[in-house]
């Protein structure tokens, strides 16, 4: 399925609204996204005691752990999506990233902090902005 068709698939009066269905949203376009880029999605949605990470995937060229924050807008109001990846947030990231290769015993892979920025347009393609190396390790 290519990116755009994971975005128009759904007819307009089927389309998530509100936050969560935004994020929803997001986070479907950038999984598919990050496949048509040669990327193998491990997980989606990872939850622990300390944060979670939105997705989950291996690189094509380096085979590094990506763990990807995906940050969906409809509209610019509240500035760029990526600007919502706070300090706090990073830290929370970071918590899970760290239990999820504990649990998968990964630590001595390679891995990187990556943030997909999803601007959604009603009636355009949505505007794609992956940032690699967006942040480092931060507890």
């Amino acid at each position: 399925m290519s990116i755009l068709n994971a975005f128009r698939r759904k007819p307009a009066a089927d389309k998530p609204t509100g936050n969560q269905g935004t994020g929803a949203l997001g986070e479907e376009v950038a999984a598919n996204f990050l496949i048509a880029h040669g990327y193998r999605i491990l997980e989606r949605n990872f939850r622990c005691k300390g944060g979670e990470v939105d997705l989950i995937a291996r690189s094509p060229g380096d085979k590094a752990l990506v763990f990807v924050e995906v940050k969906t807008r409809r509209t610019l109001s509240y500035g760029v999506p990526q600007l919502a990846v706070t300090p706090f947030k990073q830290r929370q990231i970071s918590k899970a990233a760290l239990t999820w290769l504990s649990k998968k015993a990964l630590h001595d892979h390679n891995a990187r902090f990556d943030v997909i920025a999803i601007l959604l347009h009603s009636d355009n393609p949505p505007q794609i902005e992956h940032i690699q190396n967006a942040f480092d390790l931060a507890y």
